[in-house]
């Protein structure tokens, strides 16, 4: 009987031991392939970058008081006016450590719609670390965007949920209004810089179903603001019950007051 429990003692060690190591070998694993894909997404973004400066021009400018380091301490970028899918073009004036960042530690909710397409879906789920489909309900799939954020994260997000089309609407035919779900991640976020990058629109490179036009211009205006006292100021306006509506409708003044005038395509 002792030399039964021997063997059970020591076939419990042999278990513990084999766990144990196996435990580290998974974690290993799993932050390899992490950083893999980091590298990955960095390589294909870094091309894209190179690659919009070899066929565009960046007209890209800080408005305001930026700090002395404006690529410091991301934790969110809004990106306004939102116009086409080819707004990775945008990549050729920002830095590469602004690149890794994204690549890293970026979260980008992206529409289900886009990100089930064939061939633009496999793209776009290159262009961050994290690429989640959501739906344009506040559902499950958005939860899973906000269970992302993390204090290493950089969200980046285009809050007004849908394109504008050249003639200044929506396709339906609606005005352009920000939406709610960037005040979310404000209050996840919490603290941290705010880029807010207010696009010249894209119309006059790409029109969808026709050829993109290349050698143009391309106009972007970025604000940098401290997430804490955004958040302070539009919680002063009225509390946490207007919070989101405040942050929504200061989005859409800042938009419509800073974005660069759209350029025409030319012949």
């Amino acid at each position: 009987m002792a030399r039964g429990l021997h063997l059970f003692q020591a076939r419990r060690r042999s278990t513990r031991t084999a766990v144990c190591g196996a435990v580290p070998r998974c974690v290993v694993r799993f932050r390899l392939v992490t950083f893999l894909r980091s590298v990955a997404v960095f390589s294909i973004l870094t091309f894209l970058k190179y690659l919009s400066r070899l066929f565009y021009k960046q007209d890209f400018a800080f408005i305001g008081d930026a700090p002395r380091d404006p690529w410091a301490n991301i934790r969110l970028v809004v990106f306004l006016n939102h116009t086409s899918l080819f707004e990775p073009i945008f990549l050729g004036a920002v830095p590469n450590r602004f690149i890794w960042r994204l690549a890293a530690h970026g979260v980008i909710p992206a529409a289900d719609k886009t990100t089930g397409r064939p061939l633009v879906g496999l793209v776009f789920k290159f262009v961050a670390h994290h690429v989640i489909p959501i739906t344009r309900q506040r559902d499950h799939t958005w939860f899973a965007v906000l269970n992302k954020i993390d204090p290493k994260s950089m969200v980046v997000i285009a809050p007004e949920g849908r394109m504008k089309r050249a003639t200044g609407l929506d396709m339906h035919g609606n005005p352009m209004t920000v939406r709610g779900g960037v005040a979310d991640i404000l209050q996840a976020a919490e603290q941290g810089r705010m880029l807010v990058a207010y696009s010249g629109g894209l119309h006059h490179v790409q029109v969808p179903g026709h050829i993109p036009n290349v050698f143009a211009t391309v106009r972007m205006r970025v604000e940098n603001l401290d997430i804490a006292g955004y958040i302070a100021e539009q919680m002063a306006k009225g509390g946490a019950e207007q919070f989101k509506r405040n942050v929504m409708r200061d989005l859409e003044q800042r938009r419509d007051m800073y974005c660069p005038e759209e350029l025409q395509k030319t012949a």
